[in-house]
């Protein structure tokens, strides 16, 4: 089991959990990589494992992205 770095939620990352199967994840559109990494809310949120999470659950990473869209469109 996967835990989540913003909600610390157990779920099953089929990709991280290495369960040969398709991840939930992998319907939606690609995330550069990159950005998990940086991103604030998921250093600032987990513990010393978690920091360098590779994924969020399913509740979480389309709020994510809504985020990362958001900082992306410059207000006006």
């Amino acid at each position: 089991m996967s835990i989540c770095p913003r909600c610390k939620t157990l779920f099953t990352c089929a990709m991280a959990d290495c369960t040969n199967q398709p991840c939930w994840c992998a319907a939606l559109p690609p995330v550069d990589s990159a950005l998990l990494s940086t991103d604030q809310s998921a250093s600032e949120a987990g513990s010393q494992e978690n920091q360098q999470a590779s994924c969020f659950c399913p509740t979480c990473l389309p709020l994510w992205k809504a985020e990362q869209s958001a900082k992306k469109t410059p207000s006006s």
